[in-house]
């Protein structure tokens, strides 16, 4: 089966690592290109595509001003993800529960035998 293109959605554009770390960079807030050079340490061209990409699946919006183009999160594009970890976070949360129960019984057993 074919792999699906990256721009399809933002499963497959978040599955490169430049990308994430360019969306951790605008979770602070708006950025010209220039800034994301300089705090991945890739060339202006390579951020430039990975840009492209985000904006082609709409995690990343950009405007105008002056000279510059302003990028900034849309972190509504990423809900499917977020929601589809979320599901997975239930089931990790009931495992760990499960567990400290398992713990405690452990702990409670240890106790009780060196006592005798």
């Amino acid at each position: 089966m074919a792999r699906a293109a990256t721009t399809t959605d933002a499963f497959n554009a978040v599955a490169e690592p430049r990308r994430r770390q360019i969306l951790d960079a605008l979770a602070g807030g708006e950025r010209p290109v220039n800034d994301l050079v300089r705090m991945l340490g890739l060339a202006q061209p390579q951020v430039s595509k990975h840009l492209r990409v985000l904006r082609e699946v709409g995690a990343v919006d950009v405007r105008d001003q002056g000279r510059q183009r302003l990028y900034r999160l849309n972190g509504q594009a990423l809900k499917p993800i977020h929601d589809w970890v979320k599901n997975y976070e239930r089931a990790w949360s009931e495992r760990f529960d499960q567990m400290d129960v398992v713990l405690a019984e452990l702990k409670k057993e240890e106790g009780d035998g060196s006592d005798e």
